[in-house]
């Protein structure tokens, strides 16, 4: 079955199998159902529509297939249309007679529409070819049974003779030698004579619709392959940009030591290799005493110059033989007859001879381009004087700029007729004043405000010009008289005064200025407790608006001892602000409450706290903005405001923990231990099932020294919580660490009856270790390591006790064992090399660690034991290759990186501590090791800034502290050495590679966090000895 698109939008249906019917057959079919002949038709597919099905076949009994048209195939049958020259039906009207002038040739120099501006232009189809080109047969499409076309002419063929052509061309009705189209022909040709009717109209609008069918069909098939076309072409053709992207994203590694060494890009041709003649010619010496003389400045005048009084010059001076000078002088002249007609003003010069030529000689040399800037800045501003003689800031700056030019005496007169002009602007004034010489500024300003009266500013400026107190404050009252409202002035005068006179002066300044705060409250500050009362009140009749009067009331009750009625005093003042609209800003009242503590006045601080800080706050909000208040008030040191907000959170949430802890924790660092144990004790009140509240009740009766207070508490927190594992343990290491065993063991043996956890057995067993029980302390371990295999701690300690009494074999039997219940136990397998390495060498510790980092992987313990195993045996090659691969699979670990530093020698240090702070720039491994290299280099502020910042970051760990320590005790000062030691205690440290091997030492067990400081320093002393004799050797 085969399907035949039609003109008229239709599909034709064939019963035609394409493997045995002809192409001759399949014509004949469509001429019996469309009534088209033969020669007429012109199949196309529809994937190429541009080429006719059977194009270069020269048989018409080809089979369909060998075509490629499968069954179901969809072929368009064109049919051409035939314009003007076929002739018409008989009867129809004869064709319009074409234009002759159409087809005649152009006259000599015609160029078509040279009327309008066009152009004429020659191309090559105008002139010939420069050959004559062979015949080529024509390449119109062969129609389907039809013969080819016949072979014409070439393009460039020239014309046999041009009556012939002529002749042709009025009979056949068109040109042969315009436009070909590819798939019409000379079609076109034909039409171009006839009528475009409504039929051709038509016509042209169904195939436009099937064109638009067609490629809307296979518009997805075209884009699909176009764009595999173009990722093809890519893919083959990538642009320069897309080839060198990977080495462009590996710029930002290159550092900038590594940019500036890369060497500039030059023309290293031979031809710019070979060496050019350089001549240098001396430069003869008139011509560089030519250039001393253009640049040198003369600031002095000859003595016969001085006695004409400057006007005269010398012959003498002025060689006639120096043409060029000649040339400089009358441009001079020139310049300065300019410069008198700029300074004219009416016709008549205001140069002063004489004066001029003293000015000079006090005027700065400057440069060519400043003195022109001030000329030009001097036309301007006469300019603005001249046309606004009323505008103060003209003559401002125009004597600004004279000052700046050094004429200061030109720039006080220039003042002085702004003084002149402008008598009642007090700007002029104080330039003048500050202007004039010293013993005339007090006859300026008098002047100045005999003129202004009124201006505060002056005033002000004519009590500095005094030089004793008594004079100010004769000048500032004479102002007063004038001004009485001033408060700048009154604030002036107080200040001068003794107390007696100033409280007199204040009550005079409340009567002129009642609505001024800041006077009332400096009288109610020198005024008696009654009287300042009453000026408080009658401030608040003034002011009713102003919470200051309130506050200040408050400040007055609390000094004089009634730190009752702060509170009232508070509370009725902000009833009496929100009476009168006064909008309660909760931030600018803590602010009030921040500066009430900073004066002392801490009742009326917690006063304000009170009352003000649940204003505008959502109930749901309350817990966290109060906690973030007070913690930024802790930061600005506001220790009572921060104190005051947890008390009043604590009236509002009795239960939470978290704000008890809050507030213990700020009493343990701010307050003392009397208001630490009250909070702890009201905190246990409310919370009593809380643990670390007892705990730490009972720790800080500990560090009192009061431990029967401590196991008193401990006693009521155990009643509270009697099943708590913590408050067990807490009694267990009060009476352990005071040196009672006996009752240690008792707690441990209820707790383990009890059903304790495994911790409890672990501190069994330690307290036998240290009693020295070793057959309880193995039997305590078996029975806990039965109830709890998992735990490794237990399996470490059985471990120890079996190399501590020799047997070696059983230790590693153990260590086995646990790794079998703990597998990722990294501590056992640590153990257990360090065990193989005593028993067997260091192919077997060899052995595990590779076991234990196939198990384990990415822990930098691992190899970190692997690298000191193989550098205590002086396989330094092995432990530099264990160390890369390390710092491959653990590029981020601290503790590798330090070690690397350590490890390379003393030059390569500086490189491999900038790659390490490249990879991990806030590890306290890496900044402790950098520190060590700046007090090895005897940088010893850096040193100590750095170790200053590897402690801040771990405190818990012990070894940074005790590096720290030796550091302080070499280069430091006992005040550094105390503070240091101070921290120490303070952080309690806990880890620490050597810090812990010491303080879990059985001899060390109860000893302070000071003596274990000092012995850590110990054991880094010699271990920096041994490191160095193994150096040198």
């Amino acid at each position: 079955m085969v399907f035949i698109s039609i003109p008229n939008s239709k599909t034709l249906t064939l019963n035609l199998d394409p493997k045995s019917t002809t192409l001759i057959s399949l014509q004949q079919s469509i001429q019996h159902h469309t009534q088209i002949p033969i020669s007429n038709q012109h199949l196309l597919l529809p994937c190429n529509p541009y080429s006719s099905v059977g194009k270069s076949v020269d048989d018409a009994s080809v089979i369909l297939s060998q075509l490629h048209i499968t069954p179901h195939t969809t072929l368009i049958l064109h049919v051409p249309f035939f314009g003007g020259t076929q002739p018409g039906p008989v009867g129809s009207a004869p064709p319009k007679p074409r234009l002759d002038f159409l087809n005649s040739k152009p006259p000599p120099n015609y160029v078509a529409g040279l009327g309008r501006g066009a152009t004429g232009f020659t191309t090559r189809s105008d002139i010939g070819p420069a050959r004559a080109a062979p015949d080529l047969p024509d390449r119109s499409a062969t129609t389907i049974g039809g013969a080819a076309a016949a072979p014409g002419l070439g393009r460039g063929r020239g014309k046999p003779g041009e009556d012939e052509e002529e002749d042709e061309a009025d009979d056949k009705g068109y040109d042969e030698n315009q436009k070909f189209d590819e798939f019409e022909g000379n079609d076109v040709g034909l039409f171009a004579s006839s009528e475009y009717d409504e039929d051709d109209k038509e016509a042209d609008a169904v195939w436009e619709a099937i064109d638009k069918r067609m490629d809307s069909r296979r518009k997805d098939r075209r884009e699909a392959r176009l764009k595999e076309e173009i990722e093809k072409y890519r893919a083959s053709n990538p642009k320069i940009t897309e080839q060198f992207a990977d080495l462009k994203r590996k710029l930002y590694t290159v550092s900038a030591q590594e940019w500036e060494s890369i060497p500039e890009i030059g023309d290293y041709s031979l031809r710019n290799k070979k060496k050019r003649f350089e001549s240098f010619v001396p430069v003869p010496d008139t011509l560089l005493e030519k250039a001393r003389q253009e640049q040198e400045h003369v600031t002095a005048l000859d003595p016969k110059s001085r006695a004409a009084g400057g006007t005269e010059t010398p012959w003498a001076q002025t060689p006639v033989t120096d043409l060029t000078a000649v040339g400089e002088g009358r441009g001079t002249v020139l310049s300065l007859k300019l410069d008198r007609l700029s300074d004219s003003v009416t016709g008549q010069t205001v140069v002063d001879p004489k004066g001029y030529l003293t000015d000079l000689k006090s005027m700065k040399i400057t440069s060519d381009a400043e003195i022109s800037d001030i000329k030009k800045a001097r036309l301007l501003l006469k300019s603005v004087t001249q046309t606004n003689p009323k505008h103060p800031p003209g003559w401002i700056a125009a004597a600004r700029l004279e000052e700046v030019a050094g004429k200061i005496q030109a720039a006080r007169q220039l003042i002085q007729k702004g003084c002149e002009e402008c008598p009642k602007n007090e700007d002029v004034w104080l330039e003048a004043c500050r202007l004039a010489n010293p013993d005339e500024a007090k006859a300026v300003i008098a002047r100045g405000v005999k003129s202004i009266p009124n201006s505060v500013k002056l005033w002000l400026q004519a009590a500095k010009l005094e030089h004793d107190d008594v004079n100010r404050s004769r000048v500032l009252r004479k102002g007063l008289e004038h001004i009485p409202d001033s408060v700048r002035l009154w604030k002036a005068v107080v200040e001068l005064a003794s107390e007696e006179d100033a409280r007199l002066l204040l009550h005079r300044a409340v009567e002129c200025c009642p609505l001024h705060v800041e006077l009332w409250l400096a009288l109610a500050r020198l005024e008696t407790y009654d009287n300042a009362k009453k000026v408080l009140n009658k401030a608040r009749e003034k002011l009713p608006k102003e919470p200051a009067i309130w506050i200040t009331a408050a400040k007055l009750e609390e000094a004089n001892g009634n730190t009752a009625t702060v509170g009232k005093i508070i509370e009725r003042g902000i009833r009496a602000l929100q009476r009168e609209g006064v909008v309660i800003d909760r931030e600018a009242w803590m602010k009030e409450a921040e500066a009430a503590e900073r004066a002392g006045s801490v009742a009326t601080c917690q006063a304000i706290i009170r009352n003000t800080i649940g204003i505008g706050v959502e109930d749901e909000d309350r817990k966290r903005t109060w906690v973030a208040d007070a913690e930024e008030c802790k930061k600005r040191g506001s220790i009572e405001t921060a104190r005051a907000i947890y008390a009043h959170a604590l009236t509002v949430f009795l239960t939470k923990k978290s704000i008890w802890l809050k507030a213990a924790q700020l009493e343990k660092n701010h307050g003392t231990r009397e208001s630490l144990d009250a909070l702890l004790r009201k905190a246990v009140t409310y919370r009593p099932q809380a643990e670390v509240l007892w705990l730490m009740g009972a720790k800080e009766k500990w560090l009192a020294g009061d431990v029967p207070a401590a196991r008193a508490i401990l006693q009521e927190a155990y009643a509270a919580i009697p099943n708590s594992e913590e408050i067990w343990l807490a009694a267990f290491k009060l009476e352990f660490e005071n040196h009672e065993p006996e009752r240690a063991r008792m707690l441990l043996a209820k707790a383990r009856e009890r059903g304790g956890t495994e911790r409890v057995w672990m501190k069994s067993a330690i307290v036998e270790r240290e009693l020295g029980n070793t057959e309880e302390e193995r039997r305590l371990l078996d029975e806990g390591l039965k109830q709890f295999p998992a735990f490794f701690k237990l399996w470490l300690m059985l471990g120890q006790l079996e190399e501590r009494l020799g047997k070696l074999e059983k230790a590693k039997e153990v260590y086995e064992s646990g790794l079998k219940h703990c597998p990722s136990c990294i501590p056992l397998w640590l153990s257990l090399a360090n065990l193989e390495e005593k028993m067997n060498g260091i192919a077997k510790a060899r052995a595990v660690l590779t076991l234990a980092r196939k198990k384990n992987p990415q822990q930098p313990e691992l190899w970190l034991a692997a690298v000191r195993a193989e550098s205590r045996h002086g396989y330094k090659k092995e432990s530099d290759i264990l160390m890369a691969k390390a710092l491959q699979e653990c590029p981020n670990s601290g503790v590798l990186w330090a070690a690397a530093i350590e490890m390379v020698p003393r030059p390569q240090r500086k490189t491999k501590s900038a790659d390490a702070l490249k990879k991990c720039d806030q590890d306290p491994h890496v900044i402790a090791a950098v520190a060590k290299l700046f007090w090895h280099d005897r940088k010893v502020d850096k040193a100590r800034s750095w170790l200053h910042r590897a402690v801040t970051l771990a405190p818990d760990i012990g070894d940074f502290w005790a590096l720290y320590y030796k550091f302080e005790l070499q280069h430091g000062t006992e005040e550094n050495q105390k503070d240091v030691l101070q921290r120490c205690i303070a952080a309690e440290p806990k880890y620490g590679e050597k810090w812990q091997a010491i303080s879990k030492a059985v001899e060390n067990s109860h000893l302070p966090t000071e003596a274990i400081l000092k012995k850590v320093v110990v054991a880094l002393g010699k271990e920096e000895s041994t490191a160095t004799e193994s150096s040198k050797n």
